[in-house]
């Protein structure tokens, strides 16, 4: 392939040609479905901005089922190599092994492509049903830790001799006394780990345009952890970004000057209840893996489902990126032309602006947000919908198409 055709980059940013060449993965499941209708939205809008100027080329490699299936490994290692070749990717959702291989297989990619920020924006589009009063007022991008905390996979079982071997050690050096019968899991959160995720969040605020960034963590009870993060996010703010921001002591009452990102903190299950009641309080997390996780699902709720949020997953230190759909395989529906494809097309248009290419990005929302409005929707909205039309998964997306702008 010639060089040309690859995305480089150069100077801490991206270099894209007009005719990339992007790996996908497929998927398991509803992979199938939802991605042939998220390439046909890409492609339409990358068509209708730039009439054959620009082109994506699209190169798939293989995870999860079909890849075991094809070559006996769950991933294979040139999935791997063509991520760092391509450095921009997407995805649709991959099962999980049950007894054996790979713990998670999306957790596997992150690891060894150490794509560190999960970025979620969260946002509402007109005629989606939701469950709350305003959910247009939920306007949030989480970045969530990727690499460590619980999810780092350090666990050992219960019952078994190195379970035992580390309580007793754990008891003797430091007094530790844990039930015989638990087992145990380990919860890094390093400094320099919280450092390049807090950054990238700051980075995204200015970027942006956006007025907050909140450390959301459980510092109170996990103080030298999630407590650390806290205080690691503050200090980084000061020393690396004194011009650009500022906190609530600093304010000491004034109002927010224009050109500055508060910097705030909020605990945890403060967050949860804040998000129902305040949303409009919020406009970047910054958080760590579990805690993530969970905002990050939660929040999709507030704008119709998991169904409707995109994600991403990146290294923004080497340019390295990969976008997916943030819901699971849903096997039942596998083939069956039904689901919904917005959170891989919305991952879709993640990726464009992400590539620089955000006037076919803003072409995709818009032409989904007035299909939403013209309530033909796929079945998970519609029986949630007054009035509304069923339509199967590539209706919607040709919907889509007909719609941009």
């Amino acid at each position: 392939m010639r060089s040309e055709l690859k995305i480089s980059f150069e100077e801490d940013r991206l270099v894209v040609p007009d005719r990339p060449v992007i790996p996908y993965i497929e998927g398991d499941g509803i992979g199938t479905d939802i991605w042939r209708a998220s390439a046909r939205v890409i492609d339409h809008a990358v068509a209708s901005c730039w009439q054959g100027d620009r082109q994506i080329t699209w190169k798939e490699v293989l995870a999860g089922e079909k890849a075991f299936n094809q070559t006996g490994q769950w991933l294979p290692q040139e999935t791997i190599d063509a991520f760092q070749e391509y450095r921009v990717g997407i995805k649709g959702p991959l099962t999980t092994p049950v007894g054996e291989g790979i713990r998670s297989l999306n957790v596997a990619l992150r690891h060894r492509l150490d794509l560190y920020a999960c970025v979620r924006p969260v946002r509402y589009f007109t005629g989606v049903p939701s469950p709350v009063k305003e959910p247009q007022k939920v306007d949030m991008v989480v970045f969530r830790e990727n690499t460590e905390d619980v999810y780092a996979g350090l666990e050992l079982e219960s019952g078994k001799d190195e379970t035992k071997r580390l309580m007793d050690h754990l008891s003797s050096e430091y007094g530790w006394h844990i039930r015989p019968d638990s087992g145990i899991g380990i919860k890094p959160i390093s400094k320099s780990g919280s450092d390049r995720l807090i950054k990238s969040a700051i980075e995204y605020a200015i970027a942006h345009q956006r007025r907050s960034v909140t450390l959301v963590h459980k510092g109170n009870i996990q103080k030298f952890t999630e407590g650390a993060f806290r205080k690691w996010g503050y200090q980084l703010a000061k020393e690396a970004y004194p011009d650009r921001t500022v906190t609530w002591e600093e304010l000491d009452g004034a109002a927010l000057p224009e050109d500055k990102i508060l910097i705030k903190d909020t605990i945890a299950d403060i967050f949860f209840q804040q998000a129902l009641t305040r949303p409009g309080d919020f406009e970047v997390i910054a958080t760590m893996n579990l805690n993530g996780d969970y905002i990050s699902d939660a929040l999709a709720a507030q704008v119709g489902g998991v169904g409707m949020a995109p994600g991403a997953n990146i290294n923004y230190e080497k340019g390295y990126a990969l976008f997916e759909a943030t819901h699971g395989t849903a096997p039942k529906y596998a083939g069956l032309d039904k689901v919904n494809p917005s959170s891989l097309i919305l991952s879709g248009a993640m990726m464009l602006d992400h590539m620089g290419w955000s006037e076919a990005a803003r072409r995709i929302e818009s032409g989904l947000e007035k299909a939403f409005i013209s309530k033909r929707v796929t079945y998970d909205l519609a029986r949630l919908m007054d009035c509304a039309e069923e339509v199967s998964c590539s209706a919607f997306a040709e919907l889509v198409c007909g719609y941009m702008a």
